[in-house]
C-alpha cells in the first residue's frame, strides 16, 4: 500500500505545475511530468516484474504510465500540448486514487506467454497503446468542450486560460483520434487472428468485445462526420467522450465488475 500512495503522490506535482506564474514548457514541466510517470513505473516494476498482473489496481497503473509516456511524446513533438498537462494529471490523479482503493481487489497473474504465441503479447501491447492515445484525446475534446462554453459566455476563466486554444484542442483531438483508431482497428484485427488460431471463431460476444467494437463504430463515424460533414465543437467532444466511455467500459470497466462489485 506504501507504494501504491507514492506513487499517486508522485502525480500531484505534475496537476500543480500549471499554476505556477509564466509557465512554460520548461525544465520544471519536464521534471514533474517525469516524476508523475516514474511513480506509477516503480509500482510495476515492483508487482509485474516477477509475472504480469492482471488486476483491476495493475489495469489502472498501466493506463497512468501509457497515458503519461505517450503524453511526454506528444508534448515534444506538439508546440501547444503541453498546457494538456494538467489537466490530464488531474485526470491521472483519479485514477491513480482508485488503483489505490482497490489495491486488493483480487486478480490472477498473467501465465508466461509462450514464444510461438508473442502475437498475445503484440494484442495487448496494442489495446494499452489505443487506450492510452484515446484517453489524452478524450481530455482534448473536454478542453475543447471547456474553452468553446467559455468563449460563449465570453467570460475565460483561470482555469480555461492555462488550456490550449480551441483550434488547437480540436486538431490535437482529431490527430490523436486518428491515431487511437487506427492502432485499435489492428488491435481487434489481432484479436480475430488470435481467437481464430485457439477456437476457430472470429469474435467471442462478450461484454469486452461488444463494447470495444461499439467504440470502434462511434469513434470511426465520428472521424467520418468530422471529414465529410465538418462535425466540431462540443458535438464532436460528446461523440468522442461517448467513444471514450464505451472504451472503458469494455476495458477498466469490466474488471472493476469482476473484482469489485462480483469478486
Amino acid at each position: 500500500m506504501w507504494l501504491s500512495v507514492i506513487a499517486l503522490t508522485s502525480i500531484v506535482p505534475a496537476v500543480l505545475q500549471a499554476f505556477r506564474e509564466r509557465a512554460d514548457r520548461d525544465a520544471v514541466f519536464w521534471a514533474t511530468l517525469a516524476a508523475a510517470l516514474a511513480g506509477p513505473l516503480a509500482w510495476l516494476a515492483v508487482y509485474s516484474v516477477p509475472s504480469w498482473q492482471t488486476g483491476l489496481a495493475a489495469t489502472l497503473w498501466v493506463t497512468i504510465a501509457t497515458s503519461l509516456a505517450l503524453f511526454a511524446v506528444v508534448a515534444a513533438i506538439v508546440s501547444q500540448a503541453w498546457r494538456l498537462g494538467p489537466l490530464l494529471a488531474s485526470y491521472m490523479l483519479l485514477l491513480g486514487l482508485g488503483a489505490v482503493v482497490w489495491h486488493d481487489a483480487p486478480g490472477e497473474p498473467l501465465q508466461a506467454i509462450p514464444a510461438e504465441h508473442a502475437w498475445v503479447s503484440v494484442h495487448i501491447a496494442l489495446g494499452v497503446v489505443t487506450y492510452g492515445l484515446i484517453t489524452i484525446a478524450a481530455v482534448a475534446a473536454f478542453a475543447a468542450f471547456q474553452q468553446e462554453r467559455a468563449l460563449k459566455r465570453k467570460q475565460p476563466l483561470a482555469f480555461t486560460r492555462h488550456l490550449p486554444s480551441l483550434a488547437d484542442c480540436e486538431r490535437l483531438q482529431l490527430s490523436l483520434l486518428q491515431s487511437g483508431w487506427g492502432v485499435l482497428g489492428i488491435g481487434l484485427l489481432t484479436g480475430m487472428a488470435l481467437q481464430w488460431q485457439e477456437t476457430r471463431q472470429l469474435l467471442p460476444f462478450n461484454h469486452k468485445v461488444v463494447l470495444t467494437l461499439a467504440a470502434f463504430v462511434v469513434i470511426g463515424g465520428l472521424l467520418v462526420a468530422q471529414r465529410w460533414a465538418g462535425v466540431r465543437g462540443r458535438r464532436a467532444a460528446r461523440l468522442l467522450l461517448l467513444g471514450y466511455l464505451l472504451l472503458t467500459l469494455g476495458y477498466p470497466g469490466v474488471k472493476f465488475v469482476s473484482e469489485v462489485l462480483v469478486g
